[in-house]
């Protein structure tokens, strides 16, 4: 087994994590010990920042605005598409994700809560994501724009948010400003060398990815639908242009590296921040050096593309 030599901080925060992994491997029971860490690794929020709760159709969605009058045009906006497996997370599960962004951008973020795998497998939470995504680009919120729209998502949110953006190329829709894929999940093939050289990393396993792979893709054949798995597609050509982050010590960084090549060699503009030192997850650990880099670089990618 390797040994990573953490940051005293980020070790910390793997050590805490550990705290809330459930003596019950029943799946309500996970998801249960998911949403009290994510609780417990949310900081305040920051001030002059409104949240609320709404509806579209069936699907609850988290709205985190400015408090100031929206800009002529509407607030540029993210759509934001939780980790979790696929099978864990909510709405309201990720506000540290939102927070870290409102202390940096004047934006506004939209986090939605898709149907959850195995019970609702692929390509239901990507339905979910492309719903929501079609009322901001009809302007179901007048204070929104409809126009200066990202996408952004975090490991299985990352996997969804490259997902959506190849579902818009493939019914010809306008695609985000920017695809914000934060150590996404871009392929079932094992072949990828940190699969092995990370197996055992903190935070994530690859034996834990490919069980939540099967949940969410549990058909053969669909792990070969670019849309649930970019990777798989023939051709970049036509997405969004992309920031790709990956962590140093994680099973999915030849993932998030390799579609970043893809995308690059398409022709397609994508930026690949490796987060040094960080493992899996790690953006839950505000305050630690590397963290807060990478939403740094993260943000400054946003800015360019929306504002």
């Amino acid at each position: 087994m390797s040994v990573y030599p953490l940051d005293p901080t980020l070790q910390a925060y793997v050590d805490a994590s550990a705290r809330f992994v459930s003596r019950d491997d029943s799946l309500a029971a996970r998801r249960a010990a998911f949403a009290e860490a994510c609780r417990h690794f949310t900081p305040p929020a920051p001030p002059h920042l409104l949240v609320d709760d709404r509806q579209v159709g069936a699907l609850r969605v988290r709205l985190y605005r400015p408090s100031g009058a929206a800009p002529q045009g509407g607030w540029p906006t993210v759509l934001y598409l939780h980790g979790g497996g696929w099978n864990m997370g909510a709405h309201d599960t990720h506000d540290w994700f939102a927070f870290a962004l409102a202390k940096r951008l004047p934006i506004a973020l939209v986090a939605v809560d898709y149907r959850l795998a195995p019970e609702h497998p692929f390509p239901a939470p990507l339905e979910d994501a492309l719903t929501v995504w079609q009322q901001l680009r009809d302007g179901h919120w007048p204070d929104l724009s409809r126009d200066r729209l990202a996408v952004a998502g975090d490991s299985a949110g990352g996997t969804l948010a490259a997902g959506l953006c190849v579902a818009l190329r493939e019914r010809g829709l306008a695609q985000p400003c920017l695809q914000a894929l934060v150590y996404p999940v871009l392929s079932a093939r094992p072949h990828f060398a940190s699969m092995q050289a990370h197996a055992c990393a903190p935070m994530l396993t690859t034996a834990g990815l490919m069980a939540s792979l099967a949940g969410y893709v549990p058909d053969d054949m669909r792990q070969h639908d670019p849309q649930a798995l970019a990777l798989e597609q023939q051709s970049a050509a036509g997405l969004a242009p992309a920031f790709i982050g990956v962590a140093q010590w994680d099973p999915l960084f030849d993932q998030g590296r390799a579609y970043a090549v893809m995308l690059q060699q398409a022709g397609v503009p994508a930026q690949l921040h490796v987060g040094e030192g960080l493992v899996h997850a790690s953006l839950r650990a505000a305050g630690v050096a590397g963290v807060e880099r990478f939403y740094d670089a993260l943000a400054a990618a946003l800015r360019a593309a929306l504002l």
